[in-house]
Order: structure tokens, then C-alpha cells, then sequence
């Protein structure tokens, strides 16, 4: 598909598209929650599961030796998705939300003290927030934001004021999963390099929708999940710079993080084995890396150019809806196809219901970002947030859908 890309042709492969909910055709546009996934990637699972279903690394018969073979191929498609200049950078998580509770439970304790700062964005979802307090009330850190406009867009005229030199820490976003807005990952990375700070970016939002080169972005963790790119739910990863992967403590104690135990004390796998005490996830490792397949078969200049032709398309035909803000980036450029807003007179919980009246699957809440709402003084919005199988006449169901909402609910 690497002359364009056909979306209806793309929605033929994808299951759950082909249904209808309260007897009006899905159209589902809830996508910056969970994407969708592919068949290849169920069934990927699924052959897993049927074929080569054991332990990896526990066993020397065939069923354990081809489980393993496949879960560190895996490793290795990740590894180069990111383009991380080693496979062993990539440590298997179930989530961005682990992967990010893992660099504050080894690294932040090892290295963040008293008097030191985390720089944070009020744009960041709580995953990025919540472990960086527990880490920063544990050994006495501070908390440092860096602050946003009316809109919701990042204030980077603020940002070198904010990082000092003691910094320890910069943890931002690649993308908004409230706003849509593509963030300067790389100038934020840099600014912060500059005063002596690391810099960790949730990519949970960056990964579906842009090609991800962490050495060009020179961060130091870049954590992603699966469920958002078309991969199975509880599978993601951690990339680290190997230096700082083998000088960080293990995350959790158990089966496959060991190298020897004696009953005074232990010592620990070589990276990144080290952090993946347990079980594996193996089929969501294996589905994972078919979506990575199935995102680069269909070519991120073929998806970034859809996407931009439906945020052009969504600005100009929600603009149209009387009584409806839009918050995040003007610029169509500097987002994804993420629309959220507010509706004059309508509660953001009553505006989904009526557009799940009509078929349409959006979120409304505060979508985990409530220090960003607050800051824009609603309590929650509605989020419409599209992907590489929805089309522009899921949009215009979608504005017609508000025009309903409006004169039911309107003042």
C-alpha cells in the first residue's frame, strides 16, 4: 500500500469495524483509548497460542525453543521500529504505565534525591504524573510544571526558565492524548540535555502515529504500548540507553531476572532479562511485533498523509458546528487527527451519549489529564480521536451527530 492509502481498503482488515451498535454502522472514534486491531495481528495471537504455546527461556524441547525464538524476534522488530542501536535496549512491558513506574522504582530511587526536580508538562497523562509524585514524596524531590496557553498548547517560551540546574529529570509526551498536539520532543530533549537532566518520553500516543527514531530524538527512555498501535492489550515496551539500563537495580524479584540464588543473596540476569522477572507475555510480544509489520507494510508517509488530510478535514467541518471549541494546536501540521472539545450548553457525558445513540464511539471525562483541565477550566471535554482506518465521512456523521446533541441538550 505504499502508493497511498486506501482506508476502506485498510477497514476491510480490521474485524470489530464491521458492526453496527444501536443499529447505525461503528464508527469508531475512540482510537487514542485503543486502536483497533488487524487480523494479522490476531492472528499472530492466535497461531501463538495454537503452534507454539510454552514458556520461553525455560525449556529445551521444540514448543519452548520456537516460543523463544519468536518472542526475542519480536524484541528485535521493536528495537527496530525505534531504531535503538541495541535489541538488549528494549525491555518487555505490559504498558507504557509499567514502563514508566519501572524508570521511577530503579533509576529515580538510585539517582533522584532530596532537593532535586522532575519537570513535568500539565499536558501529561497520569501515567506520567502519578509515579514521578510517589517517587518525589519517597525521597524528597520536587515537582516542577511547565505550564500551558488558554488552548492547551505547551508554553516552550517558559521552558528553559523551568529547567535549572537541578533538574534531574524531564518527563514529557510525545503527543497529547487530551489535545492531539505533536510536541518538539527533540528541541525539549536537547534544552533539557543542556542543563545535565535525562529525559524520559511517553510515547503512548508518539508510536501509533509517527515513526519513532530514539536516537535522532537523543531521550534517554522512550516507553510505548501495544493496545494503541494495533497490538494486543497488556504488552509494551521500555527502550533505555544501555548504560543506564545496566546500572539501574531490578525492577521486581523472581523467575528468569536471576543469575544465581544462594540463600544469602543473589545476582541478577544480563539487560534487559534483568527487569522481566516471571512469565512473559509471549503471544502479546508476538502480536505486537505483527503490528509494528502491519503499521510499516502500509508506510508512515501513506499514514501521516491520511491523517493530516483528516485533521484538515475534521478543523474545518467541526469549526462549522455552532457553539463548539476546539482546544490544541491551530496549526494541522503540529497535531493528529485527536479532536477534542466543548459544546455550549452540553454536558460532555451527554454529548456521548447521544453519538453513541447514533453509532459513534467517542470518550468524554478528563481523560486522564485532570491538572490539564483544570488548567483550561472545564471539567472534562469530548474527544473524538481518529486512526489510520477512519474516513471523512465518519467526521461528517460525527458533526451532524453534535448539531442533535445541540438541539436537544442546547441552551
Amino acid at each position: 500500500m505504499r502508493a497511498g492509502l486506501d482506508p476502506q481498503a485498510v477497514r476491510e482488515r480490521f474485524p470489530a469495524l464491521h458492526q453496527e451498535v444501536n443499529g447505525k454502522p461503528l464508527a469508531y472514534l475512540d482510537n487514542a483509548a485503543t486502536a483497533q486491531r488487524p487480523q494479522a495481528v490476531i492472528d499472530a495471537v492466535v497461531d501463538f497460542y495454537t503452534r507454539d504455546n510454552a514458556n520461553v527461556h525455560r525449556g529445551l524441547h521444540e514448543l519452548a525453543r520456537r516460543a523463544t525464538e519468536r518472542y526475542e524476534a519480536a524484541r528485535q522488530t521493536v528495537a527496530r521500529f525505534l531504531n535503538a542501536p541495541d535489541a538488549r535496549e528494549v525491555v518487555w512491558v505490559r504498558g507504557c504505565t509499567e514502563a514508566i513506574n519501572l524508570v521511577a522504582a530503579t533509576w529515580g530511587v538510585a539517582n533522584v534525591k532530596a532537593g532535586d526536580e522532575i519537570l513535568l508538562t500539565l499536558t501529561e497523562h497520569h501515567s506520567n504524573i502519578v509515579p514521578w509524585q510517589l517517587l518525589a514524596e519517597r525521597v524528597g524531590a520536587r515537582l516542577n510544571w511547565l505550564d500551558v496557553d488558554d488552548n492547551g498548547c505547551l508554553r516552550l517560551d517558559a521552558l528553559d526558565q523551568a529547567l535549572t540546574e537541578r533538574t534531574k529529570l524531564l518527563a514529557i509526551g510525545h503527543i497529547s492524548n487530551a489535545m492531539g498536539t505533536i510536541n518538539p520532543v527533540r528541541d525539549m530533549v536537547a534544552r533539557a540535555k543542556a542543563v545535565g537532566a535525562l529525559t524520559l518520553v511517553d510515547g503512548a500516543q508518539g508510536a501509533p502515529h509517527l515513526p519513532v527514531d530514539v536516537q535522532e530524538l537523543g531521550c534517554d527512555f522512550y516507553a510505548l504500548s501495544g493496545h494503541k498501535m494495533c497490538g494486543p492489550m497488556g504488552i509494551g515496551a521500555l527502550w533505555a540507553r544501555r548504560e543506564l539500563l545496566e546500572a539501574m537495580p531490578p525492577y521486581q524479584g523472581g523467575g528468569e531476572m536471576i543469575d544465581h540464588v544462594g540463600m544469602d543473596g543473589s545476582t541478577w540476569a544480563r539487560v534487559p532479562h534483568k527487569f522481566e522477572a516471571g512469565t512473559p507475555n509471549g503471544a502479546g510480544a508476538v502480536g505486537l511485533a505483527a503490528a509494528v509489520d502491519f503499521l510499516e507494510e502500509l508506510g508512515w508517509e501513506n499514514i501521516q498523509a491520511h491523517e493530516q488530510a483528516l485533521v484538515a478535514y475534521g478543523l474545518e467541518r467541526l469549526g462549522r458546528v455552532e457553539g463548539l471549541r476546539m482546544f490544541g494546536e491551530a496549526d494541522p501540521a503540529r497535531r493528529v487527527s485527536v479532536f477534542s472539545f466543548a459544546l455550549d450548553g452540553v454536558h460532555p457525558h451527554d454529548i456521548a451519549t447521544v453519538l453513541d445513540a447514533e453509532g459513534i464511539a467517542v470518550r468524554a471525562g478528563h481523560h486522564c489529564t485532570q491538572p490539564l483541565m483544570r488548567r483550561l477550566g472545564v471539567p472534562a471535554t469530548t474527544r473524538a480521536s481518529l486512526y489510520l482506518y477512519n474516513t471523512t465521512d465518519e467526521i461528517d456523521r460525527l458533526a451532524d451527530a453534535l448539531g442533535t446533541a445541540q438541539s436537544i441538550f442546547g441552551m
